[in-house]
């Protein structure tokens, strides 16, 4: 092989410094792409972080709100309000085994009526009453209620039904039953029993509009 030839082989051949060039190009866009990889992640995850303290915020907002809107029967103890959720003691508002509405709790519907209205209209939410017993069965010659489920229903219309009669638009409360279910807490004498014969109100939020599209 002669000289020239052996010259041309060699500059066939890409120089080495090409090569490394070409290696540490392909590493700085690897990086490049792990770094914008990295920010968009990082920026999303902040994004979600923000929106959940600002979810945070409203639901504490909307806490707030509604306890300045009881302050007064809640000073008074005729209501308890937990997780959001304004219980009224069964006696308070009816006698034992009985859904007709006593004088002090038509009373205290009355006070309890206006900020809640206005506290739904402000939130955008409906008003669910629910109905509460106790576990002890419905006494022997009761005609009017076959079992604690229909007991706790139509306690529940029955403060439904006064609400509406006091001025809160019908298309913002409705009624819901649970009879012995879900007690505050166990039954276990006359005082805890007391406690689990209630009426409780919470504000839920409103069915979306099936001619609304969805956000």
């Amino acid at each position: 092989m002669s000289a020239s030839e052996l010259d041309n082989g060699i500059d066939q051949e890409p120089p080495i410094w090409a090569i490394f060039g070409d290696l540490m190009t392909g590493l700085v866009g690897v990086f490049v792409l792990l770094l914008v990889w990295a920010l968009g992640f990082q920026l999303e995850l902040s994004q979600s972080l923000e929106s959940e303290i600002q979810k945070r915020e409203v639901a504490e907002q909307r806490r707030q709100a509604l306890e300045e809107a009881l302050a007064d029967p809640l000073a008074a103890g005729r209501v308890t309000l937990r997780d959001g959720k304004i219980g009224i003691s069964g006696s308070v508002l009816f006698s034992l085994n009985s859904a007709e509405l006593q004088e002090e709790g038509r009373a205290l519907l009355h006070t309890l009526r206006a900020p809640l209205q206005v506290y739904l209209g402000e939130n955008e939410q409906l008003l669910m009453v629910s109905g509460f017993t106790d576990d002890l069965p419905i006494q022997k010659g009761n005609l009017q209620f076959r079992d604690n489920w229909e007991l706790s229903a139509q306690r529940a219309l029955t403060v439904t039904r006064a609400l509406i009669d006091e001025g809160m638009p019908a298309n913002m409360v409705f009624a819901a039953a649970f009879g012995a279910q879900q007690p505050v807490v166990d039954n276990r004498d006359s005082d805890s029993r007391s406690q689990n014969r209630r009426v409780e109100m919470a504000p839920v939020p409103r069915a979306q509009n099936a001619n609304q599209k969805a956000p």
